[in-house]
């Protein structure tokens, strides 16, 4: 067999060649969901070696989001709640959004740290999460066959400026209360 007859005897599948983007989307929403459940779970649960409500809360005050009970709980559930919805491929741009307001607050909270080694991490969930609500989940997901399932500028920006508008929001109230 010639090279050239192995490369067109594995590059010819159309019916493969259809669901790679979907493939992908698929694991890189399961880890990054995951990912950023565990990260609401610590928050919320202490699970995972995380600290637990009590603790975040406290934390939340201290970072001036008070009442930090709200606060506090409202970013655990946004991550929690946000990362599962990616998991499973539900309401994905709203769940994308969900995670850019939530990632917006959190670089706000640690501006002064720089972005190397400050809020490095925030921005690139955010961004994953921008990302998501203009590729939606793909096939393999509960949104498949939904209308939103299909990819959408008008969907895409709609999710990106609901989750400015709902961090500024957070924002005004941290900085009211």
């Amino acid at each position: 067999m010639t090279t050239k007859s192995v490369l067109e005897r594995t590059t010819a599948n159309p019916e493969l060649d259809g669901v790679t983007a979907d493939i992908g989307l698929l694991i890189i929403r399961v880890v990054f969901g995951g990912m950023m459940a565990a990260h609401g779970a610590q928050k919320l649960f202490g699970w995972f070696n995380g600290y637990g409500w009590t603790a975040t809360t406290q934390g939340f005050d201290g970072m001036g989001y008070n009442p930090g009970k709200i606060f506090g709980t409202l970013a655990g559930l946004s991550e929690f709640v946000g990362g599962l919805m990616l998991v499973v491929g539900l309401l994905t741009p709203l769940a994308g959004a969900i995670i850019l307001g939530t990632m917006i607050n959190a670089i706000v909270a640690i501006w002064s740290k720089g972005l190397i080694g400050g809020w490095e991490l925030p921005l690139l969930f955010g961004t994953v999460g921008a990302g998501f609500a203009f590729i939606g989940a793909g096939r393999f997901s509960l949104d498949a066959g939904r209308p939103w399932q299909r990819q959408s500028f008008v969907l895409g920006v709609g999710a990106v400026v609901l989750a400015v508008a709902a961090a500024v929001l957070t924002l005004v109230f941290k900085w009211v209360l």
